[in-house]
């Protein structure tokens, strides 16, 4: 597993160490726990979220399967839902949005790392979920994706190939005020189709961002300003949740699997499980 390259330097110009504390082939016959947290398994949710409304997250939407990891979305009106309302984003006229019909589900990785070149391939579910690969660290959140693969409402056009990215300050009170950055591009291919590999550079500088090695945005520090909040170490997530402004899945488009080969993290001027330069 150490000799591989990332997929943005196969030649690996720039001396890339993977580092292999905070990636995984998924080949073993579970999910290695020791790792990764399944959100909700024991009660335990990072950041305390327990997805978005209306979908939840369910540790039984976690499986290991063919070589993969796979999260599966499901319709499943029967599950125990929290009687809580999601504030997050609520529509007009809503105090909040009520958990039900729809579970998704969560991984978290348990180590952290700062600064690297972090790398999935995947292929994203063929229903109105997202298919996310992110990071948070104290105070910061960076989407590297957010993927709606097969989007039931929308206002832009081809929404079902959108690569969009986030960068968020956790520090701000107001919702508005969170959100530093939006990138979106909108890829030659359906996400849902099949695989292909995305990545990641981030560095002190700024972030680069890559589809099938080609860099296809980025962001720097200083076009951020004050809003350049990725100093901190970072734990990766994937995840699928209900966007309701893009649509929400129908019974029929469900279940539907969110499908990850690998993530691989490497890092420069560091011996691997190296966690912080």
């Amino acid at each position: 597993m150490a000799s591989v390259k990332p997929c943005s330097d196969p030649a690996n110009a720039g001396g890339w160490m993977l580092n292999e504390e905070v990636s995984d082939e998924f080949n073993r016959p579970a999910l290695d726990e020791a790792k990764w947290l399944i959100q909700g398994k024991g009660g335990v949710y990072k950041s305390n979220w327990i997805g978005r409304a209306p979908s939840q997250f369910s540790v039984d939407n976690v499986r290991v399967e063919d070589g993969m990891l796979k999260l599966q979305s499901r319709w499943q009106p029967d599950f125990k839902f929290s009687s809580k309302l999601d504030l997050s984003f609520p529509a007009k006229g809503e105090k909040g949005r009520a958990y039900e019909n729809i579970t998704t589900a969560a991984v978290i990785c348990k180590n952290q790392f700062r600064y690297g070149y972090m790398e999935i391939r995947c292929k994203a579910a063929n229903a109105s979920v997202t298919s996310s690969f992110w990071g948070t660290g104290k105070g910061s959140e960076l989407d590297v994706f957010e993927i709606i693969g097969a989007p039931t409402k929308g206002e832009e056009p081809n929404l079902e190939k959108r690569f969009q990215s986030n960068v968020i300050d956790w520090g701000k009170k107001e919702q508005k005020d969170r959100r530093k950055w939006r990138g979106k591009h909108f890829l030659d291919w359906r996400p849902a189709d099949g695989f292909h590999v995305y990545g990641c550079e981030w560095d002190e500088n700024g972030l680069k961002f890559f589809a099938d090695g080609k860099q296809i945005q980025a962001i720097s520090k200083e076009e951020l300003g004050e809003g350049w909040v990725l100093t901190q170490p970072l734990w990766l997530w994937v995840d699928s949740e209900t966007f309701p402004w893009d649509g929400l899945p129908t019974k029929e488009s469900l279940p539907a699997d969110f499908e990850i080969d690998y993530i691989r993290v490497w890092q420069k001027g560091q011996a691997p499980g190296q966690l912080h330069p």
